[in-house]
């Protein structure tokens, strides 16, 4: 007979003591298993003590996350919380360098658990921390040069137990002083520091930016771009990477006037550059979260553009005016104007309008017109202007070639730079917040300064280029539209390193080669609707759904590494799922780093019965999405979270690292709990393999023996004096 649910079957260890088997009744209240527990020991005052996991993580177990205890769990009698902050509180006061050195070290591990944090922060911690690191450096600044190993673990262990304390969110950080963050910004401002001081400094200054204004101000005054410049120039990569967080946070967090400003600093400091040369190129990988810093400058890079593309023409405003003048001038190298007599008014007019007209704008008349829709607002005319400038001869020869043409060939230069402008923001999202999980930055974007309008410049080729070949008329503009946006997009995919590159990869992307690609995507996806056909698939559908189902389920036996988010900054801390070979059981743990390979099932400590799950729910539904917290805010979280429903108001909550991910998990879920998978990812695979198995099925194949097993490998010859004459 199965023991009760809640009875939960636990190890408990005990130093100088064999550990204890146990059964512990999730009934009865913490405080009298502990009794118990300490009963058994012999030892007194239980109320001083505590259970924690004996893993890696030591977290204490509390009446709120006991219901995670699951059998065979191995757990550890220790001192309580609030005994171990009290004492931790007194050790890292000791006048002996050791021993502060050894309880700064105890610290730093134990305020990762929120329990200790609590009664730690209660003992006014964070204020002694802080304390700490304000005056306690200086005490110890004469000791730096005979003690400098001591004195830089010193200080790596207290602002990692800082960091670690304030990331639990329970104290503002509207509270710090100026002094600890002046202190804080002079390790960061120095050029030799401890590499762990360096990198605890930078994520505490991202912190104080992005969670308070007040702060971001005092920050700011603290830091230059300049500081931060040479951390980038080094080689260690973690570093680089909190301090391109940390330019991405002033930059986020800069009021709107003072963007621009800062943007045109970075470019004056060839940050650019520099990122370019040490990190995009340097000889290594680039890690995730490198990543997404990179798409994260990249995405608030592109929305210093929100401005002028929301920004609508003034007919009235002559500065305005005389770009299309410009634009005008250097297409058509006006002649000298009319003389002032009778007619010569009328005269200008009809040129201009003839001129306006060949330029490609639908307002012949008064173009100005053309640019009061938002988007693209002004940064069309921008981009147009850029072009005519830096590009001339391309320009001049697009204009003056569709001016030539048929009027119901020509490609309208003008009515083109304004819809690819627009495109162009949409595929980049431009005015968008950035994901707080995506890692789409394009390397091409770091090697020029002007990257948007130089990537306009190869589009509006292209788009001229790829009219000439759909031989279009107006009639077809949208049609050619949809052409380039998906020229475009194919050559993203790629990520090409340059805009060499990425024009090279336009080049092969012709609108004939689209065609196929299309008819290939086409055939690949042909739906046979004829009532024969129609019955085939009904009667090999369950099949497929059953090869897609097992699939699904042999990707939660290999397991899935989830990254740990949350509300207050980015964290490379990682835990692992999988399912049992058996499909009984789902492990899953916390890891240290992010995983090469699957992760066995003895590491995974935590266990959770598939036959407890009482429902899987995703987005808004998942218990983590209704907290509150920046993450709920972002779209693209939501439509990777899910949750695990087991138990009474217990759950296990997801975040998929990605698309394919969110729906090979969910789909797995719903098999296992019996359920349809209703994903995307299954419609698609369902119609591949089912097109593939029709078109297998009605092969003329009468008449040819199929072999049972593939064909032998011939004897090797006996000699390899033969030659093969192509010719």
């Amino acid at each position: 007979m199965p023991p009760p649910a809640d009875i939960v079957k636990v190890a408990i260890e005990w130093p100088g003591a064999y550990p204890k088997l146990m059964e512990i009744d999730q009934k009865k209240p913490l405080s009298a298993i502990i009794k118990e527990v300490c009963d058994g020991w012999s030892l007194a005052n239980h109320e001083y003590f505590a259970l924690q996991h004996a893993d890696s993580s030591n977290f204490y177990i509390t009446e709120k996350n006991r219901n995670e205890i699951k059998n065979g769990t191995i757990l550890r009698l220790t001192t309580s919380p609030a005994q171990n902050a009290q004492q931790l509180h007194e050790r890292i006061q000791s006048s002996s360098m050791d021993a502060k050195l050894e309880a700064l070290k105890d610290l730093a591990s134990l305020s990762r658990d929120v329990t200790f944090a609590q009664e730690f922060i209660n003992l006014d911690g964070i204020s002694l921390l802080t304390q700490m690191v304000e005056s306690g450096t200086d005490r110890y600044q004469k000791l730096q040069k005979i003690m400098k190993p001591c004195f830089g673990d010193m200080l790596s262990f207290t602002l990692t137990a800082f960091v670690e304390l304030m990331d639990h969110g329970i104290v503002s950080w509207d509270t710090f002083s100026v002094a600890f963050i002046k202190k804080i910004a002079s390790f960061v401002n120095k050029s030799a520091i401890d590499i762990s001081i360096l990198q605890r400094s930078l994520a505490i200054l991202e912190s104080m930016v992005l969670n308070s204004h007040d702060l971001y101000q005092k920050v700011a005054q603290e830091i230059t771009i300049g500081q931060l410049i040479p951390h980038l120039q080094g080689t260690d990569q973690e570093i680089q990477t909190y301090t391109i967080a940390v330019i991405n946070a002033l930059f986020l967090k800069a009021p709107d006037e003072r963007r621009q400003e800062m943007a045109n600093i970075l470019a004056q400091k060839q940050l650019r550059s520099i990122i370019l040369t040490h990190v995009i190129r340097a000889q290594r990988a680039i890690n995730n979260e490198m990543a997404h810093q990179l798409y994260v400058l990249q995405v608030l890079t592109f929305n210093l553009l929100e401005d002028r593309m929301m920004t609508k023409m003034d007919p009235q405003d002559q500065a305005q005016r005389d770009i299309i003048f410009e634009l005008r001038r250097i297409a058509f190298d006006a002649e000298s104007e009319p003389n002032n007599s009778s007619g010569s008014m009328e005269k200008r007019k009809s040129m201009y309008t003839r001129d306006y007209k060949k330029l490609g704008f639908i307002n012949h008349v008064n173009p100005a017109m053309d640019f009061t829709q938002t988007p693209p607002g002004m940064l069309a005319l921008d981009n147009m202007l850029y072009f005519a400038k830096h590009h001339q001869d391309a320009y001049i020869r697009i204009v003056l070639e569709n001016s030539s043409r048929e009027d119901k060939h020509e490609c309208p230069f003008g009515r083109s730079s304004i819809e690819l402008t627009k495109m162009l923001c949409e595929i980049l999202k431009v005015g968008e917040l950035p994901s707080e999980t995506c890692n789409d930055f394009h390397p091409m974007f770091f090697t020029h300064d002007r990257s948007f309008e130089e990537f306009f410049c190869i589009c509006i080729q292209l788009l001229n280029k790829t009219w000439k070949e759909m031989r279009a008329t107006s009639e077809d503009f949208n049609k050619v539209m949809q052409v380039v946006k998906e020229q475009v997009m194919r050559a993203l995919t790629t990520k090409p390193s340059s805009l060499d590159q990425f024009k090279s990869k336009l080049q092969n992307l012709s609108y004939t080669e689209i065609l196929k690609i299309r008819q290939s995507e086409r055939m690949n996806q042909e739906d046979f609707q004829s009532r024969p056909i129609l019955e085939l698939k009904e009667k090999i559908q369950p099949e497929i759904l059953e090869l897609i189902k097992q699939q699904r389920l042999n990707r939660l036996v290999e397991g899935t590494c989830f990254r740990k988010l949350n509300a207050r900054r980015r964290q490379d801390k990682f835990w692992y799922c999988r399912l049992s070979p058996n499909h009984k059981v789902l492990h899953y743990g916390d890891l240290e780093e992010s995983p090469q390979g699957e992760v066995p099932h003895d590491s995974l400590q935590d266990k959770l019965p598939v036959a407890d799950i009482k429902a899987v729910v995703t987005g808004k539904d998942c218990p983590h999405m209704k907290e509150k917290g920046a993450l709920k805010q972002n779209k693209e979280v939501l439509e990777l979270a899910f949750s695990i429903l087991y138990d009474s108001n217990c759950q296990l909550n997801f975040i998929a690292p990605d698309k394919h991910e969110y729906c090979i998990w969910t789909d797995g879920l719903n098999a296992l709990l019996g359920k349809d998978m209703m994903s995307d990812l299954t419609r698609n695979d369902l119609d591949t393999l089912l097109s593939m198995e029709i078109k297998l099925r009605l092969l003329d194949l009468e008449n040819i023996q199929i072999p049972d097993a593939p064909p032998p490998i011939p004897k090797e010859p006996s000699n390899y004096d033969f030659v093969y004459d192509c010719n």
